[in-house]
């Protein structure tokens, strides 16, 4: 709690004032052009991947960026994504996964999540990812088999917002667009879906020092 206190006298001193224009503009309301759908993991910040400052974007994050399909879940995936849609009238919406995804670790090794109901049933929303990797990429195992899981959720979940109202309605009007999103922690790379030539395409360079070595994976990261 002290290092979280700290931060906030650091955010006061070395941030709010400098830029409390932004703050006073923000006060008044806010306008973000578009809606990034993470995972929870410590390790993945939308904003700090995109850089972008209070108010560019709205953020929805749970244990494996998962959107249940519209009326499958009593949680707030459904309302946060009606609210940034038909409210606030954000033009992009970006399901962003990642690599070393405990979430997805879990929804293929169900052991792993023994012990803990409520992420079970959770991932219960990721059934038809888990079902895509079972009948398709049996032949993978190990790490092949964990990235394989990582992407398919991410396009799993694109079809799972087409089946939010709201969504429907803005897609149908081409008021809105959809875009998948794996970030590669090993290298600081982000890679988007291409629909076109069907796979993950890096949007961005990797880091010149190389890829990281891997750190420890958590059961629902």
């Amino acid at each position: 709690m002290e290092k979280l206190v700290q931060g906030l006298h650091q955010f006061q001193a070395n941030y709010f004032r400098p830029h409390r224009e932004i703050f006073k503009q923000l006060v008044k309301g806010q306008h973000p052009e578009s809606l990034i759908i993470a995972c929870s993991d410590s390790r993945v910040s939308p904003t700090l991947l995109t850089q972008s400052k209070p108010g560019d974007v709205f953020v929805l994050r749970n244990a494996g960026n998962i959107v249940p399909p519209y009326g499958a879940s009593q949680g707030g995936e459904a309302a946060t994504i009606e609210y940034a849609v038909a409210a606030l009238g954000v033009k992009e919406i970006i399901v962003c996964g990642h690599t070393l995804c405990g979430a997805m670790k879990a929804l293929i090794h169900p052991e792993d999540a023994a012990e803990l109901p409520a992420v079970r049933s959770w991932l219960g929303h990721a059934e038809a990812t888990r079902a895509i990797i079972k009948e398709n990429y049996s032949h993978l195992d190990g790490e092949a088999r964990h990235k394989a899981a990582i992407e398919e959720n991410v396009l799993v979940q694109l079809e799972n917002l087409r089946t939010h109202p709201a969504v429907a309605a803005k897609l149908a009007r081409r008021e809105l667009t959809l875009h998948g999103w794996v970030y590669k922690m090993e290298t600081g790379q982000v890679f988007g879906y291409d629909v076109e030539q069907g796979q993950f395409l890096p949007l961005t360079p990797a880091v010149e020092t190389g890829p990281l070595t891997a750190p420890a994976e958590s059961a629902a990261g």
